[in-house]
């Protein structure tokens, strides 16, 4: 059976400076484990195609097919605040791009397809735990309602890759709006290649922000979007883990999921990656993070913006707009959460409250938060309940959707996503199978998945996620 993918590569035809030609590294023995039927028809695939002996090669980037031009794109970063001038796709390959169902350009790429220029001494190769965790995650997210890349497939490699021993290897192939990222902009800047920059930023408005004139509009539209974006990640209690620069999706996109997690139990300070030494990265954190990740964005973008100090003074007020933006989003993402639909004044102070109540005693964030969606008030929380019923007949909306409809019943829970992997390891997909099919229905009540509801055993509690590198 012949897989056909209507490619049609606009990254490809950006300058020789933005990527490396190359394609994936084959593997020895390819297998299947998960086809996203409903993503491969939007973007106009036939899932059984590449369920097809010849469909899993192109999976796992063995087999070529028609109209990809493969590559690895090259960028820059600040990883936890230092600067890397050249980093670029180490471990992932574009195949290419194709237009959506919905008239949408999305990238597909292999990931863990191989060394690339840019791998720096890795291997190139993802095992099989980081594969499933970004499948399982990255579709959540998608199901939550919340921008991000998504899995269209993984596949075994039949060969094992080496980290602290030897484990699986595996391909995961993702889809995305694009891959181009703050990094990408500050490759340029740092060579101070102005027509590189502005060669990028016409492809990055023409294919993301057809609406911005200019180069400001470009940064005041991306700035709104990332308010937006991790005022979303807040409400599920997300903690992505490695905000470096290298890993904010101009787009808008989640991406790069890594030693990403779930909190269960609530508190502010809370710190998953097992790199994150100093908690940079922690949860409370992130907001501030994202301006600091638009600020060298904005640098990036101000040899474009005429001269200099009217840029730079363009350039600083529309990355301290940020605060406000979010903290719009945040109220907005938060008040749903506990029934809201108007406006007023001390919705800050009643949310936070709640917030402050649940760091204080450990409640667990998501099932506080569906526990209330059905009038279900923990002891201890009485006094906040009655000012929050008081504040709910004041609202016109009806609290019990709004609530249904933002407070998922099922997230990733950390040692769920572990359970699945350690599974699969041993040949075990059933786990996998079964927490990817409960979360692409999040907010339904599923009484025969009610385990998956169940925050960790203190037995269970995984304490720190690491990096799939």
């Amino acid at each position: 059976m012949t897989v056909h993918i209507p490619f049609d590569n606009s990254y490809a035809r950006l300058p020789d400076s933005f990527y490396t030609s190359q394609s994936p590294s084959p593997v020895a023995r390819p297998g299947l484990i998960a086809v996203n039927d409903a993503l491969a028809r939007e973007l106009g695939l036939d899932p059984a195609e590449l369920r097809s002996p010849e469909g899993i090669e192109v999976l796992a980037g063995n087999r070529i097919p028609d109209g990809a031009e493969p590559l690895a794109q090259v960028y820059a970063g600040h990883q936890f605040a230092g600067w890397v001038p050249r980093l670029g796709d180490g471990r992932a390959v574009l195949l290419g791009e194709v237009i959506d169902q919905a008239g949408q350009r999305r990238d597909i790429q292999l990931k863990g397809a191989g060394r690339t220029p840019y791998s720096r001494g890795g291997d190139g190769r993802a095992w099989l735990g980081p594969v499933l965790r970004e499948y399982l995650v990255s579709e959540a997210m998608h199901a939550f309602g919340i921008p991000t890349t998504r899995a269209l497939a993984a596949t075994t490699t039949g060969q094992e890759v080496l980290r602290e021993t030897a484990l699986p290897g595996a391909v995961l192939t993702r889809v995305a709006a694009s891959h181009i990222r703050v990094g990408t902009f500050q490759y340029f800047a740092a060579r101070q290649d102005v027509e590189a920059l502005q060669a990028l930023a016409d492809h990055v408005i023409t294919r993301h922000y057809p609406d911005a004139a200019t180069p400001l509009d470009l940064l005041n539209a991306v700035i709104a979007r990332q308010a937006t974006l991790i005022a979303r990640w807040m409400g599920v209690g997300f903690i992505h883990g490695v905000m470096n620069t290298d890993n904010m999706a101009i787009s808008g996109e989640t991406i790069d999921y890594g030693p990403c997690a779930f909190m269960d139990a609530y508190h502010p300070e809370t710190v998953y990656s097992s790199i994150d030494s100093f908690g940079r990265y922690a949860y409370f954190r992130q907001p501030e993070i994202a301006v600091w990740n638009l600020a060298q964005f904005a640098s990036c973008l101000l040899p474009l913006m005429g001269e200099k100090d009217a840029a730079i003074a363009a350039a600083t007020e529309a990355v301290h707009r940020f605060p406000d933006l979010y903290a719009e989003a945040w109220l907005t993402t938060f008040r749903a959460k506990i029934g809201l639909t108007l406006e007023e004044d001390g919705d800050a102070d009643l949310i936070q409250k709640l917030l402050d109540w649940m760091a204080a005693n450990g409640a667990d964030f998501t099932n506080t938060f569906r526990f209330l969606s059905v009038d279900s008030v923990p002891d201890g929380l009485e006094e906040w309940a009655r000012n929050w019923t008081a504040r709910r007949a004041r609202d016109r909306g009806d609290a019990a959707a709004v609530m249904a409809a933002a407070n998922p019943a099922f997230i990733p829970r950390n040692h769920r996503v572990e359970e699945a992997i350690k599974a699969a390891v041993s040949g075990d997909l059933a786990p996998f199978n079964r927490l990817d099919r409960v979360l692409a229905q999040p907010f339904d009540d599923q009484p025969a998945a009610a385990d998956l509801q169940r925050p960790p055993a203190p037995d269970e509690v995984v304490q720190r996620t690491f990096c799939g590198t």
